[in-house]
């Protein structure tokens, strides 16, 4: 029987010895906080110069402004703690908590981020079934949604209730603390530490080789050699439990380096026949090899995740364009029991392997929208841009039939909402500092493409209650589509921004010709294209071409010859 969810492991006293490394002027000011949302507390900000910060796990922070942070601040701090390791991470001996520093130039502390680590028993409670099949897992989900949580609730189970021979490969000693003696979180299960991180997938070998476990619980795969020595590990017949770089399975599809650990894409071409039968074109892309995971398992937030029971089939279904359905699960905060299952609207089957054929530039037909735009006597919605593409915006607008429910402003002071392109955003820019004195919410947008302007306008609008009504529209109208016809238009934009840097502009235009040349001849044949080396500033425009036409791409090779290596539309779709 697995125990309900409590501060087990004595949390509070972890928590409070955390604290007691603290300056005293800030550990006075933190138990002044109301006992629930100390317990809830995620990590302690501190850099020299500016106010601590404390972030909770509902999302919201807390900043001491009536004192700054100081040197002597930071040294009595790190005087407390081991060394930091080549990661500039350290921990507290016996707790679970990770300490990570930011240095300057010559190599001085001068910022510490706080992570608070807990112990929480039954937080598996909902996959217990899935844990006791034996099965090996892959654990997705965004920072702060109890990943390593799991994984040491994970390794606790197997090794005490199902007496299995555990083996916590733990780098950064995040899973089983900061000491040579494993954190009781883990229970009776063993733990090899990984002296830098660079070696963990070594250790994740020695530890097949060495201790003859039954089952191996990896935290973070994030590179080619730590995949394929997951796979090593799963064909010697040991169950891996794992987590990786990535939220979804979509993520892990799209992502060259780790694709494997789901099985794999390649290309394959059909003969007639075969393509005749699976009405397809005669390259389609198939699963390479048996997935190294059975099941996967996404973390949607804490108390909530999504299930793949079948990775094989799940991943087929995809390629196939086929629409996958996941097992969502949710459970009590208190209890930990299954409490219900959500259901989750499956994807909309796409001709995977069929190439769309454009009849018409994008956005000639508004979609027809249902439902209230404004309320009666509301003003319209504003929205300041900063680096954003005023036609592009507009035509979004126009798609959307927006007008005059949105009007695009010039004076930030009269905005609603901001949407600003990342790379308008410098850190401590005077626009991220406005907007935070006036409470104005900003979105940042990654590119200035319409799909990323469609996303942005959508969360921007979300985060501005009075005007929910609105999103109606974008609902609607859930995806743009990509046609080449907008690309082109964003090739003579991007030309246009670079006007001004002659030396640039002279290599420029040729390699966004190329990759126009090369999207357009993936799109038709179905085929693998790698472009000519180009410099990192004019790879990164080419890889923001390949976005308007839903590629992906990613580059190749080392300096000089570093390319673009771009695959069939298919893998935009999986």
């Amino acid at each position: 029987m697995v125990k309900p969810i409590s501060q087990s492991f004595n949390n509070d006293e972890d928590l409070a010895r955390l604290l007691g490394v603290m300056p005293e002027w800030l550990r006075a000011f933190l138990q002044q906080q109301p006992p629930e949302k100390l317990s809830n507390l995620v990590e302690l900000v501190l850099d020299y110069g500016r106010a601590p910060e404390a972030r909770f796990l509902d999302g919201s922070r807390q900043v001491y402004a009536e004192h700054t942070v100081s040197l002597a601040d930071i040294d009595g701090i790190t005087k407390q703690l081991g060394s930091f390791t080549s990661d500039n991470r350290t921990g507290i001996p016996a707790t679970l908590h990770r300490i990570s520093g930011i240095r300057n130039r010559t190599g001085r502390v001068i910022g510490l981020t706080c992570r608070v680590g807990r112990a929480i028993y039954g937080s598996v409670q909902i996959i217990h079934d899935f844990v006791q099949a034996g099965k090996s897992m892959l654990v997705l989900g965004a920072p702060g949604t109890g990943k390593t949580t799991k994984l040491r609730e994970i390794a606790r189970l197997l090794a005490d209730e199902f007496g299995k021979r555990v083996v916590v490969v733990d780098t950064s000693n995040e899973i089983a603390g900061d000491s040579d003696v494993p954190h009781p979180a883990i229970g009776s299960a063993r733990r090899l530490q990984v002296r830098e991180p660079h070696e963990q997938q070594r250790v994740m070998i020695e530890a097949v080789e060495n201790h003859m476990p039954q089952v191996i619980i990896v935290d973070e795969i994030g590179t080619a050699e730590e995949a394929a020595a997951a796979r090593t590990i799963a064909e010697r017949g040991v169950t891996l439990i794992a987590t990786a770089h990535g939220m979804t399975l979509q993520n892990i599809l799209k992502n060259p380096v780790l694709s494997d650990l789901v099985g794999g894409i390649q290309s394959v071409t059909l003969s007639d026949e075969e393509a005749k039968r699976r009405q397809t074109q005669k390259t389609v892309l198939e699963r390479e090899k048996p997935p190294t995971f059975e099941v996967l398992v996404e973390l949607q937030d804490i108390h909530t995740l999504a299930i793949y029971p079948d990775v094989a089939q799940a991943v087929d279904r995809v390629l196939k364009g086929w629409p996958i359905t996941p097992e969502v699960r949710q459970q009590d905060p208190k209890t930990g029991e299954h409490i219900s299952q959500l259901p989750m609207a499956a994807a909309k089957p796409k001709p995977i392997n069929a190439w769309p054929v454009v009849q018409e530039p994008m956005l000639a037909k508004p979609l027809p929208v249902q439902g209230p735009q404004l309320l009666p006597d509301q003003k319209p919605f504003r929205i300041f841009c900063s680096g954003v593409s005023r036609s592009f915006l507009d035509r979004v607008i126009e798609r959307l039939q927006l007008q005059g429910s949105v009007e695009v402003t010039t004076s930030v002071y009269k905005a609603n909402a901001i949407l600003a392109v990342k790379s308008q955003l410098r850190p401590g820019s005077k626009l991220a500092q406005l907007a935070q004195t006036m409470e104005t919410p900003l979105v940042a947008i990654k590119s200035n493409t319409l799909p990323a302007i469609h996303k942005g306008l959508k969360e921007a609008i979300a985060a501005v209650p009075d005007y929910t009504s609105l999103l109606l529209a974008i609902d609607a109208d859930p995806e743009l589509p990509v046609t080449p016809a907008s690309a082109e238009e964003f090739m003579a934009l991007l030309l246009e921004e670079t006007a001004g840097d002659p030396v640039l502009l002279a290599d420029l235009e040729a390699a966004l010709t190329e990759a126009k040349q090369a999207a357009e001849n993936v799109m038709r044949e179905a085929q693998v294209i790698e472009l000519q080396p180009q410099a990192p500033k004019i790879r990164k425009l080419q890889h923001e071409l390949m976005e308007q036409y839903a590629l992906v791409s990613f580059s190749v090779g080392d300096e000089p010859n570093r390319r673009l290596r771009v695959l069939p539309p298919v893998a935009d779709q999986v």
